[in-house]
């Protein structure tokens, strides 16, 4: 048999207890609150710099034609096209089930309709979330010798694209759109910084891809 606790050894555990609790508090706090920092702090920069490829995160599409927020994503990858940025442009995306597209297939579609030749564009529509988008675009990129690239999505969305691209080996930075939906207003700005701080956290904890907190989604 264990020899009994004695009253002093209790009395000592009673007395940690909460100091463990609050010490657990305080770092789960200070992660939070510094993911957070991180989000909002690389969703104000434009890191745009001649890459190989400008690649596109997909977002909600319906029947070809792209959402406000996906539109906005797409519209600044032009400009950056336009500017010389990169000779191309990859939109990436699946289909929800029982889309007739997927959202690269319209994201290249808007992109040929508003002036982009077909040649300087490349639809990679495989994977089932953004992780493994990002992985079909890695060994597109390998195989046709481009390393290099610039990511467009909304602001808040950037910090986990690039983690996510940087571990499937992109060289990647980031250049987010600042405007559609996302930005419009401070209290939606607001959320989304949430959501992508719990998506990030989760993606770190997991190394899994939370879309359902995309807000290219939403």
């Amino acid at each position: 048999m264990s020899a009994p606790t004695s009253p002093s050894t209790a009395r000592a555990a009673a007395a940690w207890a909460p100091r463990v609790v609050v010490g657990a508090v305080v770092v789960a706090l200070l992660l939070v609150g510094g993911t957070a920092f991180r989000v909002w702090q690389l969703g104000r920069v434009d890191e745009r710099q001649p890459v190989d490829m400008i690649v596109v995160l997909g977002a909600a599409q319906y029947d070809g034609e792209p959402s406000p927020v996906f539109r906005a994503r797409l519209q600044h990858a032009l400009e950056l096209y336009e500017e010389g940025v990169a000779p191309r442009i990859i939109t990436v995306g699946g289909a929800a089930a029982g889309d007739a597209f997927t959202e690269a297939q319209a994201g290249e579609q808007w992109l040929v309709e508003n002036g982009v030749p077909g040649q300087a564009l490349l639809p990679v529509d495989e994977g089932r979330d953004t992780y493994e988008s990002f992985e079909a675009v890695a060994a597109v990129a390998e195989q046709r010798g481009w390393s290099s690239a610039v990511l467009v999505s909304d602001p808040w969305h950037s910090l986990r694209s690039r983690t996510m691209a940087d571990d499937v080996g992109l060289d990647a930075t980031t250049s987010p759109t600042k405007r559609g939906p996302v930005v419009q207003t401070r209290e939606t700005q607001l959320r989304y910084i949430v959501r992508e701080t719990g998506a990030l956290i989760y993606y770190h904890l997991t190394h899994g891809s939370s879309d359902f907190s995309d807000p290219g989604l939403g």
